[in-house]
């Protein structure tokens, strides 16, 4: 590790000597936003063509470069909008603003005849996917509500435990090693109707990024990957309405201006209602969601912009109104945008996230709530010291309360008695400091480092084990067992329970081979200190979130990372090709029998092992034409092993323990190692678009009986090794249609029907596999357990 910073002080103090003998130069800054709404826009490409530089936009739309005086082409370009060209004399600093205009409301056609540099193939960030809403709406999902998380599955080294499946698993980590970023507030479960549907609405989404690798120091606290989704500002030029109705769920989304060009707003809900038809069925059951999304921002001037955003959700699903269950996402965030100079550029946010679940069970006469609370305060600043040199530093903050859960009656007649587990508490703090820098023509580098400290606060009861061991082995049985505490304490005003401290080293680089192609590296030290307590494939909304402490210790990863990309053709095709190595240390695993729910004592059940993950990913991409889309492809490997304990205890026995499997590797849940995504979408005319997926992957393993014996008249399998076994291969094809009718040009509403056919031949992929005995023919027998067949779907989406 002391290696690692070395090199990295060694990296700043070279970069920060080249800038201070730098010759004088001028700079250029601004915004840049769409014509239409002044919405800001990301990632949109600033190019110098004559000196082979450039700049992209930053995640407000702001952008920096610095060049020597002269006369110069600048090139404005993103995806979907008409590229600008202007000619600038740079004699002093100047601030322009660029509005872009959408493609197709554009008459004219600019054409740039000088080669320009693809600024994806020379920037050192490798293993990012980054999708459009508009790739995303024409996705076929089930029933025909887009969707974000279901779209990310088709990208390489993305993957899920299948329908009706919660979460994403990235490059074989699990569910709880993905950071979800909403407006940079945190969500726990991104997930509606327990994985039909994710909490993203995609009307009032403007960006979405996946980090599978080559994470940026300013993100931390996960060890797989990053999922960083931001809201759209608010239309400040004129009211706008869209939305759509389709065949279990409805939305609307309207924002305008509070003070044109200034202020604006933005409000979107969705909600489902498919639960209202159930009575013609004679079913007293409900199952439904709702979500709200709001923003309000206002450009106080040109230095100075804040913005308001929040989401809020729910689900609920009730079975004859004697089981209700109600869970769902609360987040909040304020940020204000600050410009000290042309290349100093800060946003300061106060984010407020919650996760709530509640159960209420009438039968029995009780009511169960739970969550997770977070108050974060992020600083972030983005430097940019010249045309070869960036630099992004911040800290972050964030405290966290954790509610295992509280029962309590539910009615006069209950038996049970209110009982609240123990709250515990944390406080994360983190450092970090960024560097995107240019070292040649050919050579470009991204290195920085994240220092993370992790406190675990005192909590009202505390149990005591002896030789400080909640884990027992029995050296004769060859079992696990849970200990029992000696004494519990009060430690909630007496100091903190543990401290973790750790240093994150990131490096990425990028070598050019030729305008088209380069070689890209990377390597990434990241700190988990949150865990999901889950011993599911998929989690559930009842999983309970437990912070690293005395017995549990922080998730640590490793992973290395080599790629090539190629464009094709002038960017018309792209190549992305990467193998990966993961390696994760102080993965929790469980001893077998270990109970979950409601367990004040969650430490006697659970056993730190290690992980690790490796891989190859493939991405071919058509972008341009009528006929455009994607091939990816994954063959990938990810295992989990829990060695055992040395024991200090002479018991006449060896001292080792077996630990899980006896100490092998095996096969995580989401061990996928065939994973082929395909993505073709047609433009037939205006008129008609047509799109199609294909998605085939290896079954996922799990566990079937080795034998059976008799107890008491009673059949009983039992079960070997940890998922040595696998479900059948998992395969569908989807298509869709969407017809937009040619009257739409002649007014102000715009239509379009979109017709969809979820798993078009009707595969019945297993979700499970039970085995139970016939009772007519006494025969042990396996059941497969199927979510979907085929399912049609109709979407009518309108905006005006």
């Amino acid at each position: 590790m002391t290696k690692h910073i070395g090199i990295l002080l060694f990296l700043l103090f070279f970069s920060f000597s080249n800038f201070c003998f730098a010759q004088q130069k001028y700079t250029l800054s601004g915004t840049i936003s769409e014509a239409a709404s002044n919405e800001t826009l990301i990632g949109v490409t600033i190019a110098v063509p004559e000196l082979q530089t450039g700049v992209t936009t930053n995640e407000y739309g702001f952008y920096s470069i610095t060049l020597p005086e002269g006369e110069y082409q600048i090139l404005v370009n993103y995806l979907g909008f008409k590229d600008v060209v202007q000619t600038i004399s740079l004699t002093q600093n100047q601030k322009i603003n660029f509005q872009l205009v959408e493609a197709a409301e554009q008459l004219d056609e600019v054409i740039v005849t000088e080669d320009v540099e693809k600024m994806d193939i020379r920037t050192p960030q490798m293993s990012v996917n980054t999708m459009s809403v508009e790739t995303i709406k024409k996705i076929p999902v089930i029933l025909g509500e887009a969707d974000v998380i279901k779209s990310i599955l088709l990208l390489p080294g993305v993957t899920n435990a299948g329908e009706g499946a919660s979460g994403f698993n990235v490059r074989g980590g699990a569910v709880d090693q993905n950071l979800i970023l909403l407006d940079e507030a945190i969500i726990f479960n991104s997930s509606h109707l327990f994985g039909f549907f994710s909490v993203f609405n995609p009307d009032a989404i403007k960006d979405i990024k996946l980090y599978k690798g080559g994470i940026p120091a300013r993100y931390g606290g996960r060890v797989s990957s990053v999922l960083d989704i931001f809201q759209k500002e608010g239309n400040s030029k004129e009211l706008k309405v869209n939305g759509g109705i389709g065949a279990v769920a409805s939305r609307l989304l309207v924002e305008g201006p509070i003070v044109k060009d200034k202020a604006a707003f933005l409000v979107g809900g969705r909600g489902s209602y498919a639960h209202l038809f159930l009575p013609l069925f004679n079913q007293d059951n409900t199952a439904y969601f709702y979500d709200l999304n709001t923003k309000l921002n206002y450009n106080i001037n040109d230095k100075n912009s804040i913005y308001l955003s929040g989401y809020f959700g729910r689900d609920v699903f009730g079975i004859n109104d004697s089981f209700v269950n109600t869970y769902g996402n609360s987040v909040g965030n304020f940020r204000w945008n600050h410009l000290f100079s042309d290349k100093l550029f800060s946003n300061l946010s106060l984010i407020y996230s919650d996760y709530y679940y509640g159960l209420k069970l009438d039968f029995v006469g009780f009511d169960w709530n739970s969550g997770i609370q977070n108050f974060n305060v992020k600083y972030d600043l983005k430097h940019y010291l010249n045309d070869k040199l960036q630099v992004n530093y911040g800290l972050n903050n964030i405290y966290y309360a954790f509610n295992p859960g509280k029962i309590a009656p539910s009615n006069a007649e209950s038996g049970i008695v209110e009982d609240q587990l123990t709250k515990k508490y944390a406080n994360e703090f983190a450092a970090y400091i960024d560097v995107e820098h240019d070292i040649t023509k050919n050579l470009s580098l991204g290195y920085g480092v994240r220092f993370s400290n992790f406190i675990r606060l005192g909590q009202d009861e505390l149990n005591v084990y002896e030789n400080d061991n909640p884990v027992l082995f029995d050296p004769f049985l060859l079992v696990y067992q849970e200990a029992e505490p000696i004494e519990t304490v009060n430690t909630r005003g007496g100091g903190n329970l543990a401290t973790f401290n750790n240093f994150e080293p990131r490096v990425s680089l990028s070598y050019t081979l030729n305008n088209n192609s380069s070689v890209k590296a990377s390597y990434t030290r990241l700190a988990q200190y949150l865990h999901l307590l889950s011993n599911t494939s998929s989690p559930t909304p009842l999983d309970v979130w437990t912070p690293s402490g005395p017995f549990t210790k922080p998730q640590l990863l490793d992973q290395y990372a080599l790629g090539f990309f190629k464009n094709i053709k002038d960017g018309d095709y792209s190549l992305e090709t990467e193998v990966f190595y993961k390696d994760i240390q102080n993965r929790i695993d469980y001893i077998d029998g270990a109970n979950l729910i409601a367990n004040d004592a969650i430490e006697t059940v659970i056993l730190n092992g290690e992980a690790r993950a490796y891989g190859l990913e493939f991405l071919l991409r058509k972008n341009e034409g009528k006929f455009q889309g994607w091939l990816a492809y994954t063959l990938s490997k990810s295992e989990q092993r829990t060695p055992g304990r040395v024991s200090s205890i002479d018991n006449g026995r060896s001292n080792l323990e077996t630990g899980i499997n006896f100490g092998n590797w095996y096969s995580t849940p989401y061990d996928k190692t065939h994973d082929i995504s395909l993505f073709a979408s047609y433009d037939l005319n205006e008129k008609w678009n047509f799109n199609s997926n294909f998605v085939y992957q290896t079954g996922q393993p799990t566990n079937y009986p080795v034998g059976q014996f008799e107890f008491q008249g009673l059949t009983v399998p039992y079960y070997g090794l940890r998922n040595t076994e696998r479900l059948p291969d998992y395969h569908r094809i989807d298509i869709s249609a969407t017809l937009t009718p040619r009257k739409n040009k002649n007014r102000k509403l715009q239509a379009e029907w979109v017709f969809s056919v979820y798993n078009l031949y009707s595969r019945r992929n297993a979700a499970s596999i039970n085995f139970r005995r016939n009772v007519d023919t006494g025969v042990n027998e396996a059941v497969r357990t199927s979510i979907f067949g085929i399912v049609p779907a109709v979407t009518y989406n309108f905006k005006f």
